[in-house]
């Protein structure tokens, strides 16, 4: 560990990071199997970018949305697993207070980007299902553009706020972070001045961002699903809902693992749960939108046929 002088005690400039496990034959299946699921969620989404850009008919706003999440989620997990990949198999633990932070900063960004944008998603579903004769005055192209402009505007700005905070918290020992990654809780327990400033604003910015969103979805889905129980029962209702089901089973997996992660009590016994809880909203879930959306879509399904059908290169053309 390198320490510097700080007014009698010693200032931590690195921490590290403890990971999964220090048993060698378990960190090698871990690190296969994180691998495996890195791959599948970088080339999962990967694709769905690249079909809603080449293909003209999902040239939309719900999959203009939708490629704003897929990017959200490859560079969301591009910020944390690779440096767990190196935890996991060459044992690099140690990470600077720099690179923590600046970690730290981009997840929680992400994360807090990624409610927005769900909530916008619903917004969008909202108006399409409850108002389909506005829906293409009322969702624009500008707007769209403007409302994930503003959603990725406004959480960086707001995590900003904390991540400086945070950074101005002196950290003396133990250098030790019990996690796979920079989170917030594990960062502001090994601070030795006074948090209480910190944790007040984190839970402010945290709330603006989770809570609002959430309130705002369930707020969509119950005009949606009181509209579609208007409609006579048959194709028109099945259609309606599955418009929206696909983003509604992404909003349940996504709301679900935070909620199951940070209600889960902080003691030491749980921490191994914690972990694993993490792991759903950092591998998991973003591996499983692809497959949600490609699976329950039909204009996804219609979109893959074309690129099957057709000849390597038509996307050129």
């Amino acid at each position: 560990m390198v320490i510097l002088p700080w007014e009698n005690q010693t200032t931590i400039v690195e921490f590290m990071l403890q990971g999964f496990s220090s048993i060698r034959k378990l960190n090698i299946f871990l690190f296969i199997m994180f691998l495996v699921f890195y791959v599948l969620v970088i080339s999962g989404n990967i694709l769905i970018v690249l079909l809603v850009l080449f293909i003209h008919h999902l040239h939309t706003p719900m999959y203009f949305f939708l490629v704003n999440l897929s990017f959200l989620e490859i560079c969301y997990t591009s910020n944390i697993v690779p440096k767990m990949l190196l935890i996991t198999i060459a044992e690099q633990r140690t990470i600077s207070v720099a690179g923590c932070m600046a970690q730290f900063y981009f997840f929680g960004s992400l994360a807090a980007t990624e409610c927005l944008l769900l909530a916008v998603m619903s917004y969008d579903r909202y108006l399409a299902i409850c108002q389909p004769l506005h829906y293409p005055i009322l969702m624009t192209g500008p707007l769209c553009i403007r409302l994930a402009a503003s959603s990725w505007l406004c959480c960086f700005i707001l995590t900003a706020i904390t991540m400086v905070i945070l950074s101005r918290l002196t950290f003396c020992g133990p250098n030790q972070i019990d996690h796979f990654f920079c989170d917030f809780t594990p960062l502001v327990h090994l601070s030795c001045t006074d948090t209480s400033l910190t944790e007040t604003i984190a839970f402010a910015t945290s709330s603006a961002v989770t809570l609002v969103p959430f309130l705002l979805i369930a707020a969509s889905y119950s005009c949606i699903l009181i509209a579609i129980l208007r409609i006579p029962p048959g194709t028109g209702r099945r259609k309606a809902f599955s418009t929206c089901s696909s983003h509604l089973t992404v909003v349940t997996v996504f709301y679900g693992t935070l909620i199951a992660t940070y209600l889960v009590p902080s003691a030491n016994s749980s921490q191994l749960l914690r972990k694993g809880f993490s792991l759903l909203y950092t591998i998991l879930t973003p591996m499983f939108n692809p497959i949600i959306y490609s699976l329950r879509n039909r204009d996804i399904h219609e979109a893959l046929k074309m690129c099957l059908s057709k000849k390597p290169g038509f996307l050129l053309r």
